[in-house]
């Protein structure tokens, strides 16, 4: 991972600047304006980290508390330029370091395989951090994304 730098954000703009950045450079994974603008706006509520390479912006995660013993990945995106260098990888240690203080389990929500290439990776790289598949949800955002629920016990 070269020189990378992961630390906690704590002001609330700078964590919402952080999620628009990162989220711009993937229109693949997040090209719908509502969702992309809900994100953003949640990401000054909830615990959020950072990676940084040489002061440049590399990705983010953020966790968001679901249930009194359970929580989840509300968003993760690392920067095209990134990828496949092990940020995801450290973002998500990062995370679950933290959540195993709070949290006896750990979710995450994306499309179902099947319908984009891209999400298909997604799933392969929530599975190789240890999250195993619960459950669809053919409607819950709408009828081309079918929600897949991935969970973890920490």
């Amino acid at each position: 991972m070269g020189q990378g730098i992961i630390t906690s954000v704590k002001e609330p703009e700078q964590c919402s600047e952080i999620v628009k950045q990162v989220l711009a450079d993937l229109p693949e994974w997040f090209g719908l304006p509502e969702s992309t603008a809900s994100y953003i706006e949640e990401a000054a509520t909830i615990p959020l980290w950072q990676a940084r390479v040489d002061g440049e912006l590399a990705g983010f995660i953020d966790l968001n508390c679901t249930a009194v013993r359970s929580a989840e990945v509300s968003c993760m995106g690392v920067m095209k330029k990134f990828h496949r260098q092990g940020f995801g990888t450290a973002l998500m240690h990062v995370l679950e370091n933290e959540a195993k203080q709070h949290y006896d389990f750990l979710q995450v929500k994306t499309v179902d395989e099947g319908h984009y290439p891209e999400y298909d990776q997604t799933i392969k790289f929530y599975e190789r951090m240890g999250f195993e598949r619960l459950e669809v949800f053919p409607t819950l955002w709408d009828l081309w994304n079918p929600c897949l629920i991935l969970i973890k016990k920490l």
